[in-house]
């Protein structure tokens, strides 16, 4: 597949460039894994690239891969052979004082269980060389709350040292939809939400299936159980090591919320477990896999919270592949295929909110939210709010346009003007979205 969008990004990291070759630079990249950090870095716009790959393995080792691509890249006689990533680091830095190139090191963080020490090395000889270098370095990392605690933390020794900090985000909805156009242009709105759905807008993942031309809903659900399917296991790979030894809690906590279960009493009832508050908060504010949503303008501490994943690609996952695992485990890969299935619209219809959602955010001129009462049994699929022109639309969700039924809604929009007094000061308009609207 072709290189899609990432635009602004390119930008960014063009101007980096140019500026490194006055004075050495460090721009750090950050997402999940499978995001595209790794082909955004090389699209960086310079000529000479060095890769450097933090494999988990001896750093002696490590020291030999470096040393390779730096002979091969830049035809540089490097003294001795290396055992200390600091060596190399030093002699890079110091190359660039002559000649101007760009260093990637990717996958950075694995340099915590390789060797700890490196990031204070790092640190000393780059506020040694910075002024006089002309190295302009990308430092990309999957493992989010581990790059974030090393670059934000004030206690960690490259605290401050990046110059520019990016977290790369899914496709939009716009780009989304080009690509499939581009694979399928006779697709339709049923392929459009099954390929966001299951990649959110990941590009590896749309990469997965549109490259082998699973371009239809059918196509695409029946590639996630095709034996072989690097889908499988892909929600274990990239969490296992972000959640260490607790990852079965995690986990099960995860499963319970793709599978509907939204509020606190409901996941303990279904684990049997009433500790799990601290879990929550760390999934949240630590790890950044799930949200607390609440019902648009309730107060931080209204008792209606409700938890959601933030990831398409990971709920799917965990509503059909980590809850099924037994299935999984037996290779009964074609009975999995029949539960996606059958129950891919009670999921279809959660995603399609949450591309609306999206498509709202995207615009960046919006206040967007939910309703619900307490009870839970009145709800409002989405609303959106204009904060500047004073406006609210207020949308009812159905797949087919047909099935809107305006004084149904508005009954509820009396029910929630009449508790949400901030809405009561805007101009309202009611409607519905379909996929049609898509």
């Amino acid at each position: 597949m072709k290189f899609y969008d990432r635009e602004n990004e390119k930008k960014v990291l063009g101007n980096v460039l140019q500026q490194s070759r006055h004075e050495a630079r460090m721009t750090v990249l950050m997402g999940r894994r499978r995001i595209g950090k790794t082909e955004l870095s090389l699209r960086c716009g310079d000529d000479t690239v060095l890769y450097f790959f933090v494999g988990k393995k001896a750093e002696a080792l490590l020291c030999q891969d470096y040393v390779r691509e730096i002979r091969e890249k830049l035809d540089a006689p490097i003294l001795g052979t290396p055992t200390f990533f600091s060596e190399v680091f030093r002699f890079v830095l110091q190359l660039a004082e002559s000649r101007p190139f760009t260093l990637i090191i990717d996958e950075f963080q694995n340099f915590l269980k390789i060797n700890p020490s490196i990031f204070s090395d790092i640190q000393r000889d780059w506020d040694l060389h910075k002024r006089s270098s002309h190295l302009n370095l990308i430092i990309s990392g999957s493992v989010f709350t581990l790059m974030t605690k090393m670059f934000e933390d004030k206690e960690e020794p490259l605290f401050g040292r990046a110059d520019e900090k990016m977290t790369l985000e899914p496709f939009t909805t716009d780009v989304l939809k080009q690509i499939l156009a581009d694979f399928n242009p006779a697709y339709t709105q049923e392929d459009l939400l099954a390929l966001y759905s299951i990649t959110g807008g990941v590009p590896w993942y749309v990469t997965l299936l549109l490259d082998k031309d699973k371009n239809t809903k059918d196509l695409m659900l029946a590639a996630l159980t095709e034996e072989n399917s690097p889908f499988i296991t892909e929600g274990k790979n990239i969490l296992i090591e972000e959640f260490g030894t607790d990852y079965v809690t995690y986990f099960s906590i995860l499963t319970c919320i793709a599978s509907g279960m939204k509020t606190r009493s409901e996941i303990e009832n279904e684990l049997q477990n009433d500790n799990i508050g601290p879990y929550l908060v760390k999934l949240e504010d630590y790890y950044k896999v799930i949200t607390k949503s609440l019902p648009l303008f309730a107060k931080e501490n209204s008792k209606k919270a409700r938890y959601v994943l933030n990831d398409c690609f990971l709920t799917f996952w965990f509503r059909f592949f980590y809850k099924y695992q037994a299935l999984v485990e037996n290779k009964a890969l074609k009975s999995l295929g029949d539960i996606i299935l059958r129950d891919y619209s009670s999921v279809s219809g959660f995603m399609m909110e949450r591309y609306f959602m999206k498509k709202f955010q995207e615009e960046g001129r919006y206040i967007i939210g939910k309703w619900w009462d307490k009870k839970g049994g009145n709800e409002i699929d989405l609303i959106v709010v204009d904060p500047i022109q004073k406006e609210a639309w207020i949308y009812e969700l159905k797949k087919q346009a047909y099935r809107y039924k305006e004084n149904e809604l508005r009954e509820k929009v009396d029910m929630v003007l009449e508790q949400t007094p901030e809405l009561r000061k805007m101009a309202i308009h009611l409607g519905s979205l379909s996929l049609e609207d898509m």
